[in-house]
């Protein structure tokens, strides 16, 4: 005979995700915020990769059709940027993608060189099956949360975000200039 688990005591997740509590809650709740936003990230990813699986399209092809439902259009170097990914990666996402038939490449007169990317109509037709699974797993990670501590959390992301932004731009790359050096 089984014995049923007091809803208390229920494991709220699988084992990779406790042990990343049990290492945010009690081995080092004073760890990098790098590593904690890390691993916030991941277990987004997570969320929204088994909710886009039913639905046939993994997590990078995802990417690439959200910059193209804002933006549809662009060559492949331009969505390259935009996704932060290199050429080569798109190249093989979009060859996939023409495969499944979800983006269509062309040239566009006037310029022969560029090849420029376009949903089809079944690329399009996704946002309305996929944007809802983002939403949802937006609000299954903030579920309990407070609001003012979600206001205070987006404000601190936007902090961190424009600090190493201003960070960046205050760099310089040449062989002379290091990190953490003032310069």
């Amino acid at each position: 005979m089984t014995r049923a688990i007091p809803a208390a005591r229920k494991p709220i997740a699988n084992d990779d995700t406790q042990r990343i509590l049990r290492h945010w809650r009690d081995a080092v709740p004073d760890d990098r915020m790098a590593h904690l936003v890390k691993d916030a990230t991941r277990a987004l990813v997570k969320a929204l990769q088994r909710r886009l699986a039913v639905h046939g399209v993994s997590f990078g092809h995802w990417t690439f059709l959200r910059i193209l439902w804002e933006t549809d259009g662009l060559t492949q170097r331009d969505l390259s940027r935009e996704a932060g990914v290199m050429e080569p990666t798109t190249f093989a996402a979009l060859k996939a993608m023409e495969a499944r038939g979800y983006i269509a490449r062309r040239q566009l007169a006037g310029n022969r060189r560029r090849v420029h990317i376009f949903l089809t109509a079944k690329g399009k037709a996704l946002k309305r099956a996929l944007v809802p699974l983002a939403e949802e797993v937006n609000r299954v990670a903030v579920r309990g949360v407070r609001t003012a501590d979600r206001t205070a959390t987006r404000r601190t992301l936007l902090s961190i975000l424009e600090n190493l932004a201003r960070d960046e731009a205050r760099a310089r790359y040449d062989s002379t200039s290091r990190y953490g050096e003032p310069g």
